[in-house]
């Protein structure tokens, strides 16, 4: 069934305000970037009165960046590769094997997304105090305890999505290949996980994303030795001054990274995203 002409005008004047409504604040930060401090402490001006690039040399020396970018990139990178493993090895006897409290289990995972994460940040908080207590294991303020923390949010949606993505794979292939000599775990790295490359990415990405521009946690967990970057932002704020171009231009720094890995990986992203959703 066609659509009408008035059906066409909508959905075009629908996309174009959405556009807007996306690209406007993005295009308000990348001009406050190439700002004077002057121009964008005063009237706004949605173009600046001579273009510097002078924030985002000044940016660096303002505050530790490159300090807080490699604790981010650590943090993120670890906490990806832990979430990503541990959620193929879970959603891998999930979806293959029935075991007594599966489904508890399964429940059990998917619910933890039901709660805001400022829920948990005292009990975690109470538990790395008593882990270093009775152990002698510091977390708190520690880069392994954010990693520990950010897990905690990653790994349960991604043990859910993967599950369903592996779900859609064929349990024939796992037992052709057993036939042929391999053992599960065999059929998981040879036959089952190329074909579920497109959700490994999607949980990778969605790992990554989450813990990249997390702040209520990193707040707390975080000393200035490890401080990340979604933290240390706020360090552009002093008592006598905001440098806002400054802040504009870090915030696009920071944005890169996953900007960029979206990018090369969308396709995967989405296609694991859409696999696991209708499963």
């Amino acid at each position: 069934m066609r659509d009408t002409r008035g059906e066409k005008i909508f959905r075009w004047v629908t996309i174009v305000i959405l556009t807007v409504f996306i690209l406007l604040p993005l295009y308000v930060m990348a001009t406050s970037a190439i700002k004077p401090l002057g121009d964008v402490q005063g009237d706004f001006a949605w173009w600046p009165s001579h273009v510097t690039f002078s924030a985002f040399r000044s940016m660096w020396r303002t505050i530790p960046l490159a300090d807080y970018f490699v604790n981010s990139l650590i943090v993120c990178s670890i906490a990806t590769l832990c979430s990503v493993i541990i959620a193929i090895f879970a959603s891998f006897a999930i979806s293959r094997w029935r075991f007594k409290g599966r489904s508890i289990f399964s429940t059990t995972v998917l619910s933890t997304q039901m709660f805001p994460g400022v829920l948990f940040l005292l009990p975690l908080y109470i538990i790395f105090v008593n882990i270093d207590t009775s152990t002698g294991i510091t977390l708190i303020g520690t880069k392994l305890g954010l990693i520990i923390t950010y897990l905690t949010f990653s790994l349960p949606f991604s043990i859910w999505m993967l599950a369903g993505y592996l779900d859609g794979i064929p349990r024939e292939l796992d037992e052709a290949s057993m036939v042929d000599g391999c053992t599960p775990w065999g059929a998981l790295w040879r036959v089952v996980l190329p074909a579920a490359r497109p959700g490994v990415v999607a949980v990778a990405i969605y790992s990554f994303m989450t813990a990249w521009g997390e702040v209520l946690f990193a707040s707390v967990m975080t000393t200035d030795a490890n401080r990340t970057l979604a933290v240390g932002l706020r360090l552009y704020s002093t008592q006598t001054n905001v440098y806002w171009n400054e802040i504009m231009a870090a915030s696009l720094v920071v944005s890169v990274p996953v900007v960029l890995a979206f990018l090369v990986l969308q396709r995967s992203f989405v296609a694991g995203l859409t696999a696991g959703a209708v499963k």
